[in-house]
């Protein structure tokens, strides 16, 4: 997939770039995997704002995408490679043998007519679904469990992958896309291959309202506060407050360890991202 940029008709246009889609082949979502969700705009299920700046945005339709990849032993064809407003990696639409369709994340160079598998014995190929202790080293994997049965949650971004570095007892060392090597267990399971549209990274927004159509709303920076709001509020004039960058409720934003070092999920970590 390649970048679109147009002509420089206002300031806003000028610098603004698109991927130009190439490789979507359907428009319309399949209506049997697709339901309706309510923007919550930042806040959880008491009403509180937890995320911050979002808000807005253009309605979008959910996408059900098949994380677990469970059906084992029957082969699936791809029907069409689709858009979907909710990742910014594009989404494939398999059709299992047994006539049961299902949303999974498209890797690159996975083609429309493709047949993909899952299970423990399957030929490592593209868009294959199979647990660790059947990938071999060095091999580039994603949508990759963290607990066997949970489903992918690690490498599903647009052009993210995983790297089996090796194995070692019941746990496979991975190299993560942060650069982290973690231990995952090897009956967890990877999809094989890279996550595809590699290109959005060279997007360039070019204007403030593209991100208030994704649900970005306004950035106010910290100093610019009242001492009631922020703790680098306040002052007579432009200062910096005296004190490292942090939230609204003084947690560190730049370079402060946040990860609970009694945490379980620490004593996984060979390598951190930062040295």
């Amino acid at each position: 997939m390649g970048i679109k940029s147009y002509k420089p008709t206002s300031p806003g246009r000028r610098l603004a770039t698109v991927l130009d889609g190439e490789e979507i082949t359907a428009t319309v979502p399949e209506k049997s995997l697709c339901e309706k969700i309510a923007t919550r705009s930042g806040r959880n299920n008491h009403g509180r704002i937890t995320s911050r700046h979002r808000g807005g945005g253009h309605k979008s339709i959910w996408r059900r995408i098949d994380f677990k990849r469970g059906k084992d032993g029957i082969p699936a064809r791809v029907e069409s490679i689709e858009y979907d407003p909710n990742r910014n990696c594009s989404i494939a639409l398999v059709c299992y043998r047994d006539g049961e369709k299902r949303y999974i994340i498209a890797p690159r160079e996975l083609r429309v007519g493709a047949d993909v598998l899952s299970g423990d014995k399957v030929d490592v190929k593209v868009g294959n679904c199979m647990p660790l202790r059947s990938i071999p080293q060095g091999v580039m994997v994603h949508n990759i469990e963290m607990r066997i049965g949970q489903g992918g949650r690690i490498a599903r971004s647009a052009g993210m992958f995983a790297q089996v570095l090796a194995k070692e007892g019941d746990y496979a060392h991975l190299v993560m896309p942060s650069g982290e090597v973690r231990l995952v267990h090897l009956g967890c399971r990877a999809t094989v291959g890279q996550v595809g549209t590699i290109e959005r990274q060279n997007v360039w927004i070019g204007k403030a309202g593209r991100n208030r159509h994704r649900g970005w709303r306004p950035y106010v920076r910290g100093v610019a506060m009242c001492p009631c709001d922020h703790p680098l509020g306040g002052g007579e004039a432009r200062s910096k407050g005296g004190r490292p960058p942090c939230s609204p409720t003084g947690v560190l934003a730049k370079g402060g360890k946040t990860r609970n070092p009694r945490k379980e999920s620490g004593k996984y970590i060979i390598r951190r991202r930062k040295k």
